[in-house]
């Protein structure tokens, strides 16, 4: 087959570009942010193949898919085969989605539970017996020879109702006894229960002494038995009253307990079948917080002390509660934290007797017993009336707080099928296990196993085997199979999809991945190149969108875009192999060569006595780490994937800071104690996620910057006349904006079974506003001509405007002078984004006692890039700030001036505090995974420096 040729690519900022990727090989596409690498891999060659596998349906099926997908602008790709993108997002936010299910090795899992489980009683922990009809003969010979007994077949058992249509068709097959809830009765005619009330019924199928005279008698009777209970019967004892069980199926035979026959639907908490009837399958309840419904003790209950209750008024449930109080002789007028525990627990989740009210306004109830379900279950029901809507849900999640399911213990399964064991382990205890130790369980389970579950578990566990190896392999050891999606960073998600496109063994597919080393840490690295050359070498094209260093000296393919980013990059710079590279002269050629480099200053800002000391954080993987963080300085944390970093950053010291500073519900996991908090009056964090992904979200809106060039028009002359408000400037509201293509720029004419065209506005020319406030201008600028300036363009225009300057210089610092004001968000890519979020943040005031955090700045960023954003967070540090940086790029932690490493490695085998101090004392330390490529990264800045 031919190679991949692309010929006139003009998506963004591409110019005209052609490039060659050759088949079967892993092709790296690299250059600085921006400059048009996610243009060319993912909105051309990826959308051309999505478009061109949708064309393949039929104009009926098309017309289900919106009718087609809109052209790239490009002149021609050849040789373009089935295409998969793996891009670097948490897609799957549904609380059942985990990581085993995503993997689809849970699927295994539960295979090998249903068809090798040994099913053991919950109720004895006795394990569950089958037999035939033979057997059952049998035994009963040998253990009840001479006995005289009653066979009786279970038809009804503990349900309210009462039966007489039963009993009457139990009378017409000419049965003449029943056993009611442990009583003998003879059938008559009409018979019926209470139908209120629990019941138990047995038919007497036949009453003999047990012996070899009676041999066919028996067989008989256990047949017709067994028939008549579902494949149950019970032996009763005619002197003693004894009962025993017998069944086809699972049964407990001292209780009677029994077992439906286990399938794969049994084992999955998505089926109700096999879910926990208590939380559906999540693993966990949400339940009153006292803290969040009650957070000023001081007032009483009729103050309005409990917030979703409100002031006092005439409704049932502050009866009830008023009756509760005067039960424990307290009033509702005092305040909270003067009522007795039990009172509150009471308030909270219900009363076990029954209340009376003796309140003059319900005249109807009073003097009568009512139940009290409890605040918990009236609360849930004003959701329910509420309706399963965002809005009521973010209402109740504000008041609760989830916990461990009482009845599953967060093993999201009904009982039953917790109580199916292999070597010992349920399903549950088996998914919870970090991948590593699931991998050494799988190793050595069959160890464990009979021969004939030996048999049945070979193949099945030989997938599981092969799946894990590919987890393993991409760097993903310390997560669970029960870890849900939900909480997968995007570097995690998108490795987890690279770890299952492996296992899907595909041939002649072009796949097309985002960044795949983000999060991971250099010692994984390799591990992950590796995965990738296993997928090409299956026989598949691999293009990675890559800033590694390591990665790109292993491409069979290299193409640099640049020369710089925005309208200023989109070219192809250079294209062959790693060893033509380095000769190629380009700024990624020169800084993988070596001959230019990231400097780091000879000088590390010192630790003074104003610090930070975080003393026994206990949350998640951290096992009593005790760390200094000092003020005034560059801080990176380090430590391989897994190791607990976010624990102790993001979880633990950030809602801490914002706990103290500005009173966050958010609670820290676990720690003993911090000093220092009075040194620091401000805390940032900048996380990974997006800026927006509506086009109408512009690095403008997300900086706030727009409001204020909207205020700077609405105080022109002009508009003063006309009395225009900020909001005539908006393109979000009716007014000031074109109502023609609403604000847009552009129509989406639908084309029925043809791909929707985005044509320009016709009114306003893809400008957005309307005529009149377009006549509105300053300096000679509208505000649509503003909005198509480059920030470069902006600085200079809004020179002598202080205040939107200043947001303006911040964005030009971070990088970012080529992007346009009013570029829409779908455009950028994922370091640009980034970028905003953090000048956003940084054009806020900073007080010389801010800490920033951030959460893997580098995300995107080529190494020009990391050496602007180095730049700009050291200008904060010199004004006193501190910036903590969780990341495992090299050139940031040589960079710091001091590092903390937590590891060694990840989940329960990490965790601990390796090493603080600076980068110099950090290489000398033994057990660091981290300080042999480190000291590899000092050793070439040092060289790079002689040289220059």
């Amino acid at each position: 087959m031919q190679d991949l040729e692309i010929k006139g690519a003009r998506v963004h900022n591409l110019k005209n570009v052609d490039a060659h990727i050759p088949r079967y090989s892993l092709t790296v596409f690299t250059g600085l942010s921006g400059s048009g690498k996610s243009s060319l891999a993912f909105d051309t060659i990826y959308a051309e193949g999505q478009r061109r596998y949708i064309e393949t349906f039929s104009s009926y099926a098309r017309g289900f898919l919106g009718g087609g997908m809109e052209r790239p602008d490009v002149e021609q790709i050849d040789g373009l085969g089935p295409v998969i993108s793996i891009e670097q997002k948490t897609t799957n936010r549904n609380p059942r989605s985990t990581v085993g299910t995503v993997t689809e090795v849970y699927d295994f899992f539960r295979l090998l539970y249903a068809r090798a489980g040994q099913a053991v009683s919950y109720l004895t922990g006795a394990p569950m017996v089958r037999y035939t009809e033979e057997q059952i003969l049998d035994l009963l010979l040998e253990r009840y020879s001479g006995q005289k007994v009653l066979l009786l077949a279970p038809v009804v058992k503990q349900r309210k109702g009462h039966y007489k249509e039963l009993f009457e068709q139990l009378r017409k097959k000419s049965f003449l006894n029943v056993r009611v809830d442990g009583e003998l009765r003879e059938i008559t005619y009409g018979m019926k229960l209470d139908r209120y009330k629990l019941h138990s019924v047995e038919v007497q199928t036949d009453k003999l002494t047990i012996g070899e005279k009676n041999r066919d008698r028996l067989l008989n009777s256990l047949r017709l038995t067994l028939k008549e209970g579902d494949g149950v019967m019970m032996l009763l004892n005619v002197d003693t009253g004894a009962v025993s069980y017998f069944s086809r199926h699972l049964m407990d035979p001292e209780t009677g307990l029994s077992y439906n026959e286990p399938a794969p639907h049994n084992f999955s908490f998505n089926s109700p079948n096999g879910s926990c009837p208590r939380c559906k399958g999540l693993g966990e309840v949400r339940v009153i917080d006292l803290d969040s419904i009650a957070p000023d003790r001081s007032k009483s209950i009729y103050q309005g002390g409990i917030l979703p209750l409100g002031k006092y008024r005439r409704l049932l449930v502050f009866a009830q509660i008023e009756a509760l109080c005067t039960k424990y002789e307290v009033s509702i007028k005092d305040p909270i934290k003067s009522l007795p525990e039990d009172l509150l627990e009471e308030i909270i989740n219900g009363s076990e007797e029954d209340i009376m009210i003796n309140d003059d306004r319900y005249p109807d109830l009073k003097g009568l017993p009512l139940s009290y379900d409890g605040l918990s279950a009236y609360l849930m029901s004003q959701e329910d009336q509420e309706g399963e809507n965002e809005g009521s849900e973010r209402w109740l999640a504000q008041f609760t707080k989830p916990q461990v399911c009482p009845e599953c213990h967060g093993g999201r399964l009904n009982k039953e099928s917790l109580h199916y064991l292999i070597a010992g382990k349920n399903i549950g205890e088996v998914a919870s296990m970090e991948l590593t130790q699931l991998m050494h369980w799988v190793e050595h389970v069959e160890e464990h196993l009979t021969p004939q579950q030996r048999t049945i578990a070979t193949e099945i566990l030989k997938e599981i085997r092969t799946r894990l190896s590919f987890l393993l392999d991409v760097g993903l050891g310390y997560l669970s199979m029960n870890r849900m999606s939900a909480t997968l960073s995007g570097g995690e998600s998108q490795r987890i999809r690279l770890a299952t496109q492996i296992g899907t063994q595909l041939v002649e597919v072009l796949y097309i991945l985002d960044e795949p080393s983000i999060g991971l840490h250099q010692r994984d690295n390799l591990r992950l190149i590796h995965s990738l050359q296993k997928l090409r070498d299956l026989g598949n094209t691999v293009i990675v969108v890559e800033h590694d260093k390591d990665m790109m000296l292993e491409a069979d393919h290299i193409i640099d875009m640049g020369p710089k980013a925005g309208r200023l990059g989109g070219q192809v710079v250079f294209e062959g192999t790693p060893k033509e590279m380095m000769k190629a002269g380009t700024l990624t050629a020169r800084y993988i060569s070596g001959e230019e480099s990231i400097e780091v200053s000879p000088i590390r800002r010192p630790v003074t006595d104003r610090v930070l000391r975080l003393k026994g954080a206990k949350g998640n993987n951290l096992r009593d780490v005790s760390v200094t963080f000092p003020l005034g300085t560059l801080i990176c944390v380090a430590g391989v994937s897994g190791s607990g970093k976010s624990t102790l950053i993001n979880e633990t010291l950030y809602p801490i800071l914002s706990q103290h500073l500005y009173s966050s519900l958010k609670e820290p996991l676990p720690y003993e104690r911090i000093e220092g908090l009075e040194l620091v009056d401000k805390v940032v964090a900048v996380d990974q996620s997006p800026i927006g992904r509506t086009p109408r979200s512009n690095p403008a809106t997300y900086t706030g910057v727009f409001t204020d060039i909207r205020s700077l028009f609405v105080s022109l002359p002009e508009s003063k006349m006309r009395g225009y408000k900020p909001g005539r400037f908006s393109f979000n509201v009716s007014g000031g904006r074109c109502e023609t293509c609403s604000g847009n720029g552009y129509k989406t004419i639908a084309m029925n079974f043809l791909p929707d065209v985005y044509a320009p506005c016709e009114v306003c020319h893809g400008r957005r506003y309307n005529r009149e406030t377009l006549e509105v201008r300053f300096k000679g600028k509208s505000i649509a001509d503003v909005l198509d300036m480059t920030i470069n363009m902006a600085v200079e225009f809004f020179a002598h405007v202080p205040h939107i300057l200043k947001k303006l210089q911040v964005l030009q610092d971070v990088g970012l002078g080529y992007i346009k004001l009013g570029q829409s968000s779908t455009t950028l890519s994922g370091g640009e984004s980034q970028r905003i979020k953090l000048a956003s943040e940084l054009a806020k005031r900073d007080t010389g006692k801010t800490v920033y955090i951030l959460d893997e700045p580098t995300t995107g960023l080529h190494f020009e890039d990391i050496r602007v954003l180095l730049a700009i967070l050291n200008r904060l540090v010199d004004r006193g700030n501190t910036v903590i940086i969780i990341e495992h790029n090299l050139d940031v932690l040589k960079s710091a001036d001091y590092l903390i490493e937590i590891g060694p490695n990840g989940g329960k085998d990490g965790g601990r505090l390796l090493f603080e101090g600076t980068p110099e004392e950090l290489v000398k330390v033994k057990d660091s995974p981290t300080a042999p490529f480190l000291r590899e990264e000092l050793k070439l800045s040092k060289q790079s420096s002689k040289k220059k």
